[in-house]
């Protein structure tokens, strides 16, 4: 009894090799036309989708008002209830003297 389980289980092994085998040499060769296909989509679909966005960008850019913007007053924005930690602790850590505001306007402009 112990002669055929030993037997069966040998069988079983060489079969899951030889399957293991089969399945990694069909596999072999599909890496590298899967490299291939991916190689040609970064060629193809992905360095042009990034120029055209470049160009979009570019050309939304010169449509673009470089002017600044009008100062208006509100009393829900640029609340300081504390200091920042950082500078005059007036300014936000990303502060932009041409875009961004101050709680009393824009600086250097007395208006």
């Amino acid at each position: 009894m112990a002669a055929l389980g030993r037997f069966s289980q040998m069988l079983l092994r060489s079969s899951l090799t030889q399957t293991r085998r089969q399945l990694s040499a069909a596999a072999a060769g599909h890496g590298d036309q899967a490299a291939r296909t991916w190689k040609i989509l970064t060629f193809v679909v992905a360095l042009p989708g990034v120029a055209v966005c470049m160009l979009n960008m570019y050309l939304k850019e010169q449509q673009h008002s470089h002017e600044q913007p009008e100062f208006v007053p509100y009393s829900h924005l640029r609340i300081r209830s504390k200091r920042f930690p950082w500078g005059d602790g007036n300014k936000s850590l990303f502060h932009n003297a041409h875009l961004n505001a101050l709680p009393d306007g824009y600086e250097g402009h007395d208006e």
